[in-house]
């Protein structure tokens, strides 16, 4: 049984979770070799009429178990093992994300270092390679659509959510191949959907917390030609770095179409891109060469190199700038990321002994206060039977108290009770 069934079958075991029935994969799914042709689908991906819910309040205490196994605060299992390397694949629709996935896989193979690939797009129709864990196999985006009334992009965002909830067996599925040297995921083809939603957050921090991962920002170069576009790429590349706090790699891609060389000159020298500004009038224009001075060090560090996923061109060079990008995070992201770590828990410490602290102040018995009362009654010469009277109220309050309890407990509202 595949990795993809695994994750599938458990899936609908625990469909008190996700309050539905979801997906499992019709066949195995296995990596496509070098040289591997896969044929053309025209025909849209046809899925079976189940039904995917969203998590509801009763199952929210399931679903935080999920989150909190892939919570990137919790300690590596295996501080020892070998670690594979993690490159997210993101990049704006029509960039080649999903070409260049399957050219990177083809190149591995050559090499004999097969990767382990995720792929998190759940509205892709076609494939040229086989990913090992793939959404599609767990949750139904069009079932989702259907069944909430979404749009195309609000599916796809539920449907990631909701493969989000239980990710931590998509880590350790990761963490159980210790032959594997990269681990490739594809990210949606909205970009926003990733990088600006919670289910990306989790996914970002999940692999961040367990291995050296690193961010492959995808570029088109041939549209990158106009300094403007080429601005707003790296506008976004900027705002995903300090998003994801990771290495970043910048790949342009199709460089069989359109040299990336002018790129980097802009990059590097802040005149040739004002002379190339300067044939555009305009406000936009007038803000990407300011724009180009304050990117200057973000420029300095960032690692950069042009790939074709058509002919392959680059790809030794991609993979050597995917090692620089794991040094970086070794050197300087995860000594940082452990910092994190302990002092989130030294401030949970804080905040749970607070909290002791408290309960234990407020755990004074509420008889005492009837006693103190009671006495301060009889101080002031109030008779025998008005006491004993008293006690009886107050006997009979307590057990009114009890009996109350006992019904609160039966009716599951305290922690522990069955929902």
């Amino acid at each position: 049984m595949s990795d993809a069934e695994c994750l599938a079958t458990d899936a609908a075991k625990e469909d008190a979770t996700i309050g539905g029935k979801m997906k499992v994969p019709a066949s195995d799914k296995r990596p496509v070799e070098a040289g591997d042709k896969s044929e053309t689908d025209d025909k849209v991906r046809e899925k079976a009429g189940e039904n995917t819910a969203v998590p509801s309040r009763a199952d929210s205490s399931t679903s935080g178990e999920a989150s909190s196994s892939a919570n990137p605060n919790s300690e590596p299992r295996d501080p020892n093992r070998k670690r594979p390397t993690v490159l997210l694949v993101i990049g704006m629709a029509g960039t080649g994300k999903t070409s260049l996935m399957q050219r990177l896989s083809a190149h591995l193979h050559e090499k004999g270092t097969p990767p382990y690939i995720v792929n998190l797009d759940p509205a892709v129709t076609y494939m040229p390679y086989g990913p090992n864990i793939d959404i599609r196999d767990t949750v139904d985006y069009k079932n989702v659509m259907k069944q909430y009334k979404l749009g195309p992009n609000g599916g796809i965002l539920t449907a990631c959510n909701l493969f989000a909830t239980r990710f931590d067996q998509v880590i350790q599925l990761c963490e159980s191949k210790t032959d594997v040297e990269y681990i490739l995921v594809d990210t949606p083809g909205q970009i926003e959907i990733f990088t600006w939603s919670a289910s990306g957050a989790i996914v970002t921090e999940a692999f961040a917390s367990s291995f050296p991962t690193s961010v492959v920002y995808v570029c088109d170069t041939p549209r990158c030609i106009r300094p403007n576009v080429f601005m707003s790429n790296m506008l976004q590349a900027v705002s995903i770095l300090y998003k994801c706090k990771l290495p970043m790699l910048l790949a342009f891609n199709k460089v069989d179409v359109a040299r990336h060389e002018f790129a980097l000159e802009w990059m590097e020298d802040f005149e040739v891109f004002s002379a190339a500004v300067d044939h555009e009038s305009s406000y936009s224009s007038s803000m990407s060469r300011s724009l180009c001075l304050v990117l200057d060090e973000f420029y300095q560090n960032l690692n950069t190199v042009g790939v074709s996923a058509v002919t392959g061109e680059g790809m030794e060079m991609f993979f050597e700038a995917a090692q620089r990008c794991k040094k970086e995070y070794l050197e300087a992201y995860e000594p940082e990321l452990l910092r994190r770590r302990k002092q989130r828990e030294q401030e949970e410490e804080d905040r749970k002994k607070v909290e002791m602290d408290k309960f234990a102040a407020d755990a004074v018995p509420d008889a005492k206060a009837w006693r103190t009362k009671l006495d301060l009654k009889g101080d002031a010469g109030v008779d025998d039977d008005d006491d004993d009277d008293d006690d009886e109220d107050f006997k009979g309050e307590e057990t009114t108290e009890d009996d109350s309890e006992e019904e609160d407990n039966g009716n599951g509202y305290f922690v522990g009770e069955n929902a």
